[in-house]
């Protein structure tokens, strides 16, 4: 199982519930709500405030490919 961290230890990375934090990404893109369907793809990203995220189980990833449907994880 993957180690999880808290939101404000992700610099890049996503949470299963299908919110992402990438703070080096587009202002409108560095908090993200997407859907993610029964295949696991993420869709519709929706920006989000910070204290909108869940505060635990965070995976940290590589980066995001903004036209994938699926976070690289580190």
């Amino acid at each position: 199982m993957n180690q999880t961290f808290t939101a404000v230890e992700i610099q890049i990375g996503y949470h299963p519930d299908g919110f992402r934090i990438d703070k080096t990404a587009q202002p409108l893109n560095r908090y993200t709500k997407w859907t993610v369907t029964d295949q696991n793809q993420w869709n519709n990203p929706a920006p989000v405030c910070f204290d909108s995220l869940p505060a635990d189980g965070w995976i940290k990833a590589d980066r995001f490919d903004w036209d994938s449907t699926e976070p690289t994880k580190e």
